[in-house]
């Protein structure tokens, strides 16, 4: 069955762009070209049919027999389908004319080349009328046999055939080609994306959690101050702000080493942080490497949940538990607010709130869950990540 406008649907463009034939291709077609235009000026010319100004006659009719086929070539590749049709019409117009001046050489090559361009370059329903005409013109005016006859037009035909498919063949590709480019750009914007995204994270969970700790004391140390309380306290908490600012020195130098991929195990660095948060830590199950990003979640949330409880619970008591599972790694950080000493004050406002839905990304991005929300009195972050 025939698909709906196959008769009028032009050949494949992409097929027919001379950046989509290789240069040895291009080299023969030219060449080709040449020879078969010297061939037709020589066997002409050369005949001794014609003398004086018939000469001239002939020679400006092959000019215009070229001009006539380069226009055509040209429009037909364009796929300009009036000028195409009627150069082609001048084109077979010119074939009858050489062959009634006996310039047959001329004329048969006119009808060959109509026939095989169309064939290649028009759609189907134009091609096989023109194709038809001019193969026509030839075997009403030809004085070889009929097996001769029928061998070159079948020759011709299966010719142009092929080189339709050859063009249709090479369009595909081309068009495969691009699509794949696209979708190659495309990943690598993805890609870009996501890492921009994972180091606004990265970024983001480094400074919330060194700048509202130096925060917390310095906004005690000014407290002071304007309580007149003794020197010895608030030396106490600028020290402790200064030491704040060298861990998240530390702390930014380990995200950008997290950046390259390279970790420190995950229960040795909670250690570390529960210890200078002074909150519980425990391990259930027996501890594992984790995978890079999975360890990095885990790493990341522990510690905007403690940033959080500092924020909005300080004095609370605090609670951090680490869960091997078969194919699972949990995090949970707790903490009691009902009996806290401290109630929240200006650090509890700062931030973007950025911090919940950048754990709740990272959780997502590795198939797994965050879950974060008031429990048994408290603040509850439980993560859960394949592992």
């Amino acid at each position: 069955m025939v698909a709906e406008g196959y008769w009028t649907r032009w050949p494949s463009r992409e097929g027919l762009r001379y950046d989509a034939e290789s240069r040895p291709r291009r080299m023969l077609t030219v060449l080709g070209r040449l020879v078969v235009l010297v061939s037709v000026c020589w066997g002409t010319l050369t005949g001794g049919r014609y003398a004086g100004w018939a000469v001239v006659v002939v020679v400006a009719g092959l000019g215009v027999a070229v001009g006539l086929a380069a226009g055509y070539l040209h429009a037909s590749w364009a796929q300009w389908a009036w000028p195409a049709y009627a150069l082609a019409a001048a084109v077979f117009a010119a074939a009858w004319l050489a062959n009634w001046g006996q310039a047959y050489l001329l004329a048969d090559v006119l009808w060959y080349g109509l026939a095989v361009t169309s064939v290649i370059r028009l759609p189907p329903g134009p091609a096989l009328l023109v194709a038809g005409a001019s193969l026509g013109s030839y075997t009403a005016v030809s004085w070889a046999s009929w097996l001769s006859i029928m061998a070159t037009v079948g020759g011709l035909l299966l010719l142009g055939y092929l080189l339709r498919l050859d063009i249709e063949a090479r369009g595909t590709a081309r068009r495969l080609l691009d699509q794949e480019r696209a979708a190659r750009a495309a990943e690598a914007q993805s890609a870009a994306l996501a890492e921009r995204a994972r180091i606004a994270r990265e970024i983001h969970d480094v400074l919330a959690h060194s700048l509202s700790a130096q925060l917390v004391h310095l906004e005690a140390a000014r407290l002071m101050l304007d309580s007149g309380t003794d020197r010895e306290r608030i030396r106490e908490r600028v020290v402790a702000a200064r030491r704040m600012a060298q861990d998240g020195l530390a702390e930014t130098r380990q995200a950008l080493s997290a950046l390259r991929g390279e970790f420190t195990p995950v229960g040795e660095y909670l250690v570390e942080l529960t210890a200078v948060e002074r909150a519980a830590f425990g391990v259930v199950g027996t501890p594992r490497p984790l995978a890079a990003e999975a360890g990095l979640a885990v790493r990341r949330t522990a510690q905007e949940a403690l940033t959080n409880v500092r924020k909005h619970a300080p004095g609370a008591r605090c609670t951090v538990e680490l869960r091997y599972l078969a194919r699972q790694v949990e995090l949970e950080v707790r903490d009691q607010r009902a009996g806290r000493a401290e109630a929240p004050g200006g650090l509890a406002a700062s931030g973007g709130g950025y911090g919940l839905l950048g754990m709740r990304e990272r959780a997502e991005l590795l198939g797994g869950t965050l879950l974060a929300g008031p429990h048994e009195g408290g603040w509850r972050v439980l993560l859960r990540v394949p592992a």
